[in-house]
């Protein structure tokens, strides 16, 4: 399956169908007054965040979306049938803006399961003959035609949703470490920019298998990334959609001089690209312990308490110290419950590609 978080399309609401010119015309009715039905009006355009979904990619393989039309309405004061709706189920979290001669106007975020958005309305149906009659005009030989849809260019943006966002320097080890948590299988290699596209992981509680906590395993920020570097607006839009952040650096890159510069790095992109972003929930972690010996570490680990810094000590390779890390991330998945990072918009009324690289997708631990 491929992961694509960018899709243009097009969608257009059906036409109202025309009224119907109709007289009643029976055995030893040889004048009977007008009977024209009306048209039934046209099939509106919705759309609904389905949490089942997980990518765009569909909305790649086909651009125009089309409702039913209205149909004619007919003599004996029948009036035409409703165009059937279209329903496009779209993943949560997905933007929906409207294109217009005047530029982009955000018309929702659908943030929420079961969010509903009217993206184009149906035309209305037009009156039949029957409705025009009147003590002055007793045979119109007229109808309204029904009016046509409302078509509107949409640009769906994805941002991934998840309780925790895995951040940090290139080959600090996160995928391993949500291969280690849960079952995604995101590629894994000695060397940086391994992972190029966002990975999503379930972690179950053992003892509740209903409770359950969605991570996103961010590619590797760099330096500069809050200006675009190394794709970093393409990645760090996915990190707003995180309720905490668990941030991972790899020892490698812990110097004794300044052993948290790596921390204040990428905290440093957080806050320029948004400062909301760096005052969110943060696990600070420092992963591949088995490369160093038992002197080094304990040195660290004093240092950290030194500097009144919480930090967890791990090997994701060799899950050493991840009993402790996982307690601590289902404490602050549960601190965090109320609180809410999604940036909600209200409805508006509508008036009126590139190709992306594969994901690993969610995978659920049995």
């Amino acid at each position: 399956m491929r992961f694509v978080d960018e899709a243009r399309i097009q969608v257009r609401a059906g036409k109202g169908g025309h009224g119907c010119v109709s007289f009643r015309r029976e055995k030893f009715v040889p004048r009977g007054g007008p009977d024209g039905g009306n048209g039934g009006d046209g099939g509106s355009v919705w759309l609904r965040a389905e949490s089942r979904l997980l990518s765009l990619y569909d909305f790649r393989l086909k651009r125009l979306y089309e409702a039913r039309n209205g149909q004619p309405g007919q003599g004996s004061q029948c009036d035409g049938k409703k165009g059937e709706d279209l329903v496009l189920d779209l993943p949560v979290g997905t933007l929906v803006f409207a294109l217009t001669p005047e530029g982009e106007r955000l018309l929702a975020d659908l943030a929420e399961p079961g969010h509903t958005v009217l993206a184009a309305r149906g035309g209305r149906g037009g009156k039949g003959n029957e409705h025009f009659k009147s003590s002055t005009m007793r045979a119109p030989r007229f109808a309204q035609p029904g009016e046509p849809g409302e078509e509107t260019s949409l640009r769906l943006e994805l941002k991934i949703l998840a309780d925790a966002g895995l951040i940090g320097l290139p080959n600090a080890g996160k995928s391993t470490f949500i291969s280690k948590i849960s079952a995604a299988r995101p590629k894994i290699a000695p060397y940086p920019f391994t992972t190029i596209t966002p990975n999503l992981g379930v972690m179950m509680d053992e003892n509740d298998p209903d409770r359950r906590m969605v991570i996103a395993d961010i590619p590797g920020l760099i330096e500069g990334a809050h200006n675009g570097q190394g794709l970093g607006h393409r990645f760090l839009k996915h990190v707003e959609r995180t309720r905490f952040l668990v941030h991972i650096c790899s020892i490698e890159d812990i110097s004794d001089d300044d052993p948290w510069a790596g921390f204040a790095l990428i905290n440093e992109e957080l806050r320029r690209f948004d400062p909301l972003l760096a005052q969110r929930g943060q696990i600070e972690v420092i992963n591949k312990i088995d490369l160093v010996d038992e002197a080094r570490l304990e040195y660290l680990r004093e240092r950290a308490q030194a500097d009144g810094r919480r930090v967890f000590f791990i090997s994701a390779r060799d899950a050493l110290g991840l009993e402790p890390l996982m307690e601590e991330l289902w404490h602050l998945r549960e601190a965090t419950a109320c609180h809410d990072p999604l940036l909600h918009f209200q409805e508006v009324d509508t008036g009126l590609a590139e190709e992306f690289p594969e994901i690993e997708v969610i995978y659920t631990r049995e």
